[in-house]
């Protein structure tokens, strides 16, 4: 059986086998460099350091190691939401407290964590609890990495300070590689999640210190701003050395860092510590694993395969790459930072505000909203938020559209050129795909890729679902547009022409759209938006939306062709901060867009989508392992 990520499954052992031996093997070297420091040590004074620990010390180690695991169990709910398992977060914190306590004393923590997480998480796969570890463990050396060296710089007398601002310069560039690409760092937590997670890593190892230093005699004389650097950096070589523990690695660490004091009552601080801060939350949470493990998570339901909304942009939904809240309030899209509303909501809009914003706090994002009407935009405005018209819908009657008006020559002539040109415009069924996805393959490349996020791509199975008119000269198909099919309206979608179509084909494909609604009856047809910068006003973000999308100018010539009404298009957000940064992503979410979850292998196989990049391959691992809808 072959893994391609891997290698065969036989291969593994032998590499497990290698890494419990190094661990095994580093703990042994450390153990036998602390034996060597200690020979001189008297293990009658240790006892007699222990024996001398107050009940208000042991009392303020045990509130302190319960600070230290307030925050694990935060951040392994943090690591739940990131990777979207669908745990509630009591039963997230619970295991994670638990997987900790225990791993942290038996070493091995990927191995013994996964197997706690196993336990306490019913419905779980073996492969998302080893993830779960794997995240938690990582993310935790990051956040400890940073913390180290915040706390080492900013004390004077700390050592390794030219590694600690090595390693800001590194946390640094990470920070910079989100504000200026931020969509080809998907699938890395945001800044918003990593802040929470450096943040309770600086409550965990922090709490972890005091729980150390209470336990000092106060006559060792041994400040608590001499022992936190100490302690933190030894503390990483606990856990790099796997170490049950850290044993052996953090006393040799600690006191190699300390200045010189007396080490009989030091060892016994850290042989009480570790009987307060490892044996008994390893005790505890074993018993919890053994007694209570956690609750299966609510089956999902099943999400309905069709929507037919009064916002008919809202089908875009088929894509894949969006998804509706549970509430069903909102169709949302993702950025690195915002969660987006699209459109209108799904439901009356002033619950649905106060749901997108829930969700987004759960998510560890602002929100936002992208092309609302008016009347959204007006109740965002009266819960605060800002609003922001970044477009303007071009919509007819198709029941009352007269080719004659003035305003519509330049409309006649384009359609004379089409008609002479040979084009002719038919209702698809059966669709022709192969043709169209050589088209759909030559405007790509002509274009630079097709845009995303609110735009739709072209695949077969989601044009399968619309409305198509297709434009042949002779047998030859040259063009096609997609309409997408709402309650009362329909809303233009995908338009491809090939390089040999005659001027004035996409007007003929629209006009027989519009023909067509007519004859349905249909009261509304969207020919989609235009950028309010193309209309020469507008602000910073509007222009920044529009420098990412297509030829505004372009678009405008083409759609007031039709003489349309135009209907004004907001962006929203609870501050200008949230505004901004959802205008930035959302404008690289359309020009840069990553592959569809449930197109992508169309996309691949007409070799008209921008390639995977492998930050792109996290959130469609998750999903596989989840097996769930997105």
């Amino acid at each position: 059986m072959q893994n391609f990520k891997g290698g065969s499954v036989a291969d593994r052992s032998p590499r497990l086998v290698a890494r419990i031996g190094l661990s095994l093997g580093l703990a042994g070297l450390f153990l036998w460099l602390l034996a060597s420091r200690l020979s001189d040590i008297d293990p009658a004074a240790i006892s007699r350091a222990i024996s001398n620990v107050h009940a208000l010390q042991w009392s303020l180690a045990v509130a302190a190691t319960a600070a230290s695991f307030w925050a694990v169990g935060r951040y392994d709910a943090v690591v739940h939401r990131f990777l979207e398992t669908g745990i509630a977060p009591n039963v997230a914190r619970r295991a994670g407290v638990c997987a900790i306590a225990v791993s942290q004393m038996l070493g091995l923590g990927v191995v013994t964590g996964t197997v706690v997480r196993l336990r306490m998480l019913p419905g779980v796969s073996p492969v998302m609890a080893a993830r779960l570890t794997v995240v938690v463990a990582l993310s935790f050396l990051a956040g400890w990495s940073v913390v180290t060296s915040l706390v080492v710089l900013a004390l004077p007398a700390a050592p390794y300070r030219g590694v600690a601002a090595v390693a800001l310069i590194v946390a640094g560039g990470l920070i910079a590689a989100f504000l200026i690409w931020p969509n080809r760092m998907r699938g890395w937590p945001n800044l918003f999640t990593q802040t929470r997670l450096v943040g309770l890593a600086a409550v965990d190892t922090i709490a972890a210190a005091v729980a150390l230093y209470v336990l000092l005699p106060p006559e060792l004389g041994l400040g608590f701003v001499a022992l936190l650097p100490a302690f933190l950096i030894a503390q990483g070589a606990g856990l790099v050395s796997g170490a049950p523990g850290g044993i052996g690695a953090f006393e040799v660490t600690l006191l190699a860092l300390l200045p010189p004091v007396s080490q009989d009552p030091l060892l016994a601080a850290i042989l009480a510590w570790r009987v307060i801060y490892y044996a008994l939350p390893a005790i505890l949470g074993g018993l919890v694993a053994a007694i209570r493990p956690g609750s299966a998570p609510a089956a999902r339901t099943a999400r309905p395969t069709h929507l037919s909304p009064a916002r008919a942009e809202t089908l875009i939904e088929a894509q894949g790459e969006h998804r509706r809240l549970p509430t069903g309030d909102w169709l949302v899209g993702r950025t690195p930072h915002v969660l987006v509303g699209m459109f209108d909501p799904l439901l009356p809009a002033r619950t649905a505000l106060d749901r997108l914003t829930s969700a987004a706090r759960h998510a560890d994002c602002w929100p936002a909203i992208y092309k609302c009407s008016a009347d959204t935009a007006a109740i965002a405005r009266t819960n605060g938020w800002q609003v922001l018209c970044i477009a303007r819908d071009a919509w007819l009657d198709p029941r009352h559209f007269d080719l004659s008006l003035p305003a519509r020559s330049g409309l006649r002539r384009k359609l004379r050129r089409a008609e002479t040109g040979g084009v002719r415009v038919t209702i698809g069924a059966p669709l022709p795909h192969p043709a169209m996805a050589r088209i759909a393959a030559e405007w790509a490349r002509a274009h630079d890729g097709e845009r995303g996020f609110s735009m739709g791509r072209y695949a077969p199975g989601y044009v399968a679902g619309q409305q198509v008119f297709l434009a042949w000269r002779g047998s030859e198909l040259v063009g096609f547009s997609t309409f997408h099919q709402g309650q009362s309206e329909w809303a233009l979608d995908l338009m491809r022409h090939s390089a040999a179509a005659p001027d004035g084909t996409m007007q003929a494909l629209v006009a027989a759209a519009l023909a067509e609604a007519a004859r349905r009856q249909v009261p509304r047809v969207s020919l989609a938006a235009v950028p309010e910068a193309a209309f020469g006003r507008g602000y910073v973000l509007d222009r920044l939306l529009a420098r990412f999308g297509r030829d505004g100018a372009g678009l405008l010539q083409f759609k007031a062709m039709f003489a349309p009404h135009w209907q004004p298009l907001y962006l929203a957000a609870p501050h200008p901060a949230a505004l901004g940064l959802a205008a930035t992503e959302i404008a690289r979410s359309i020009a840069d867009p990553a592959p569809l979850p449930q197109t992508e292998q169309d996309h691949a196989e007409y070799g008209f989508a921008k390639p995977r990049r492998p930050w792109q391959t996290r959130t469609q691992d998750v999903l596989a392992t989840r097996g769930s809808d997105a």
